[in-house]
């Protein structure tokens, strides 16, 4: 392993690529990852495993690029470990396999010296991070539309395709469609109806129709506002997109429209003339909001309940308990985080799960030394899953069209959460105030 090719990862993976995206730094990236993925591969056999290690990498990356088997697993691994991913089949990429020498020569040199030994176990974390931090592809964007026949086929940038021979009620991916030359058609009109017209609106993801042959249009379609932002939210570091081309298709019955809708994949009308987001089929993850923020956020909050609950019935140690409890509450936060934001080094997260961990033990052991009363901490345990549920099911409930406006998620999450902590607030005054009464009768003398 060197640290050069690390760094490749990096500058090629998140900057090069979203810059000048095409073979070359595709290409750039396989070598990086072939300097680097033997290293990682060695240690899980740790002795004398450099060279089994330097042959299992590339037989393994010659099965992902070969066949259509391999790829399909390497993509459910790559989003297991770094979130949504598609890895393609090239044969091509077999081009970028000499670096394995390189990489084999290169860590045989490392290795000669103890000092160097310990400089690969210092970097080995961020290999870890460099590899799984950029191991998801861009996301697909639909470009163009094509009628061929009783099919309808919608084209990707990366060579990819979607076709339908339903109109568009079901789709499948077709390998055989990769038209190069397609043109991207902004505007069509209905076979045999020549008055009826579609066109995509220039920069916007919209689309107007025109019934006198193209003199006029009007609005026929249109993303709203609160769809723009779940869409911002699919794809933070990206402008939201817009309509790029369709294709108009007779059917039984009246005519169907497909839109090649950029990030959101596809759009159809149909015979109804009903408007129907399709987004991409076969890969709802895809089309899903990422909710991580807002599920962080439920689950530190039913910790904080968790904690909070023994804490409340606690006869001594109340400030080390509380103390002990914020730390290990942040501790989650910060695991939960890291797990979230793929930037943070994995140090971090390795660091805030000991931190938890230990923190946990300390309140479990402060709870018992405390004499802990039961009914604040069953309260604590029952309450804990429902203040997730009151924070997150809102916020959930908005990813998928109810209720539209995110301001409404947030409300219904304070509204919800607020009584679920104020029922726990409750039971556990209510079993504080039973306590000091009984206390207060069996002190007095009889």
């Amino acid at each position: 392993m060197t640290v050069a090719g690390v760094f490749v990862l990096f500058i090629n993976d998140h900057l090069l690529k979203q810059t000048w995206p095409g073979p070359v730094t595709g290409k750039l990236s396989d070598v990086a990852g072939l300097l680097v993925a033997p290293a990682l591969v060695a240690l899980l056999f740790w002795r004398r495993a450099d060279l089994a290690a330097t042959v299992l990498t590339g037989v393994l990356f010659t099965l992902v690029k070969t066949t259509e088997t391999g790829a399909e697993l390497a993509s459910h691994v790559w989003t297991l470990v770094a979130g949504p991913s598609r890895v393609l089949a090239d044969p091509t990429d077999l081009l970028a396999l000499p670096a394995l020498a390189l990489a084999w020569w290169v860590r045989r040199r490392s290795l000669e010296s103890y000092s160097a030994r310990w400089r690969v176990m210092v970097t080995m974390p961020l290999a870890v991070f460099a590899v799984t931090a950029t191991s998801a592809v861009p996301m697909p964007i639909a470009d163009s539309v094509t009628v061929d026949g009783d099919s309808i086929v919608v084209h990707l940038q990366d060579g990819r395709a979607q076709a339908s021979g339903d109109g568009g009620v079901t789709w499948s991916e077709d390998a055989g469609s990769r038209d190069e030359s397609r043109r991207m058609q902004s505007a069509a009109c209905v076979p045999m109806q020549a008055t009826r017209c579609y066109r995509v609106v220039p920069e916007r993801m919209a689309v107007e129709q025109s019934d006198d042959g193209g003199r006029t249009w009007g609005p026929s379609w249109a993303l709203t506002a609160d769809d723009r932002e779940r869409l911002a939210r699919r794809y933070p570091y990206r402008n939201s997109g817009h309509s790029m081309a369709l294709a108009v298709q007779a059917r039984p019955g009246g005519h169907v429209v497909v839109v090649a809708n950029g990030l959101d994949g596809i759009l159809v009308r149909d015979v109804s003339g009903e408007w129907r987001r399709v987004g991409w089929p076969g890969s709802p993850e895809l089309s899903s909001v990422d909710l991580s923020p807002e599920r962080n956020v439920a689950i530190f909050l039913a910790v904080c309940m968790l904690f909070g609950g023994a804490g409340a019935g606690l006869r001594r140690y109340n400030r080390a308990y509380l103390g002990s409890a914020a730390l290990t509450s942040l501790s989650v936060l910060t695991v939960l985080t890291a797990w979230s934001e793929m930037w943070l080094p994995g140090l971090v997260t390795v660091a805030g799960v000991l931190a938890a961990l230990a923190g946990t033990v300390v309140c479990l052991v402060l709870a018992v030394a405390g004499r802990a009363r039961p009914t604040p901490a069953a309260v604590g345990v029952l309450a804990a899953p429902l203040v997730y549920v009151t924070v997150y099911t809102p916020f959930y409930g908005w990813s998928v069209g109810t209720p539209g406006p995110y301001w409404v998620a947030v409300a219904l999450a304070v509204l919800l959460t607020g009584l679920a902590v104020l029922g726990g607030a409750v039971l556990i005054r209510y079993d504080a105030r039973r306590a000091y009464l009984d206390g207060s009768s069996t002190s007095r003398p009889t």
